[in-house]
């Protein structure tokens, strides 16, 4: 008796994020998100210590979203929180790129969002666990449209900041980046073989807090983007 034959799966579409003031899309193959790369309050850092290395996690290229409209509460979280981060798009392959010339595999930046299901992150760093249920949820990374390089240039200094409500939350400059952008880059690229389309999120400044359904966020990066959305209901 011949097996039933299998039926095949559609094809899915790969996941893109707009490009500003274009209609092209620019692919999204991986997106990386790097932890703790503001000095907080607290901090290590902060106190002058040297710095620790920097560690990362993954979402999902489809949880990357346009920074606009409605974006879900997600389920399962009673404790859901906002990150305003800078955004690098990877233009160039590159393995053991050297922080010098880390920058010339950098397609443009955006503005974007690290949205973390804190009440789950924490449960998982007290159990040891990995973060991705924290992390890897639906739309969990709202974006702006990418700025290519050539027109924003290389951003080292500049307003991050993000309001709920018109009451600011987090407010701080890239100067302060533990490990810029080109350091991360060289960092990364030590780890897996860079490739174009990936994006990686470079970072939150202190200030991050919980969200309610209706809130209002505004938020940027001076000199990237700067967008607005609301939480939906539940």
């Amino acid at each position: 008796m011949k097996n039933p034959p299998i039926p095949a799966l559609p094809t899915v579409p790969a996941p893109t994020l707009a490009i500003a003031n274009s209609t092209d899309r620019f692919p999204i193959r991986r997106v990386f998100c790097i932890g703790r790369n503001y000095p907080w309050p607290g901090s290590a850092t902060l106190a002058g210590t040297p710095r620790e290395a920097p560690f990362f996690f993954m979402k999902p290229a489809d949880t990357v979203v346009p920074a606009q409209g409605l974006i879900a509460y997600p389920p399962l979280s009673e404790d859901f929180c906002h990150e305003i981060e800078l955004v690098v798009a990877i233009g160039k392959a590159g393995v053991n790129v050297p922080p010098e010339a880390a920058l010339d595999h950098v397609w443009g930046y955006a503005a974007g969002l690290d949205l973390t299901r804190r009440d789950l992150q924490l449960e998982a760093k007290q159990a040891g666990r990995p973060w991705e249920g924290a992390k890897a949820f639906d739309a969990s990374a709202p974006c702006s449209p990418l700025v290519p390089a050539p027109i924003s240039g290389h951003p080292t200094s500049g307003t991050v900041w993000l309001a709920v409500n018109g009451d600011q939350r987090q407010h701080a400059d890239l100067a302060e980046l533990i490990w810029p952008v080109h350091e991360l880059i060289s960092f990364l690229s030590r780890s897996v073989t860079l490739q174009p389309g990936d994006l990686v999120f470079t970072g939150t400044p202190a200030g991050v807090a919980a969200l309610l359904p209706g809130d209002v966020i505004e938020a940027g990066i001076e000199g990237v983007a700067a967008f607005s959305v609301t939480i939906a209901p539940r």
